[in-house]
């Protein structure tokens, strides 16, 4: 897995490429608690480029949205591709993220 992050203000802009795995689990953790650190209250998650997701990341996303609720925050989630949209849809987690086509407006609702 790699990601990269771009921060505007107190919000994070979140890219995930490749695998979000029971092995990359900590790592994408570390990773999100550096933005909290910085002041980051809200995250555009953006997947267009993840493969693959399991059990484990979907997890990670629950856990995210949740610790951004703790800090009256917000989570987005942009273009995720066929794959990963479908697994949403079965585990029934489309229902419970605001899931976006593009950053702008993921960004826009926000707001």
């Amino acid at each position: 897995m790699k990601f990269s992050y771009e921060d505007h203000g107190q919000v994070t802009v979140l890219t995930i490429s490749g695998e979000l795995t029971a092995d990359e689990a900590d790592a994408f953790r570390r990773s999100c608690q550096e933005r909290f650190a910085a002041g980051v209250k809200d995250v555009v998650l953006d997947l267009e480029h993840l493969m693959l997701i399991d059990s484990s990341g979907l997890e990670q996303l629950l856990w995210l949205m949740e610790e951004l609720a703790d800090i009256n925050g917000q989570l987005r989630i942009v273009n995720p591709d066929d794959t990963i949209a479908k697994i949403l849809e079965i585990t029934r987690l489309d229902r419970r993220f605001n899931i976006h086509e593009t950053i702008e407006a993921a960004a826009k609702s926000l707001r």
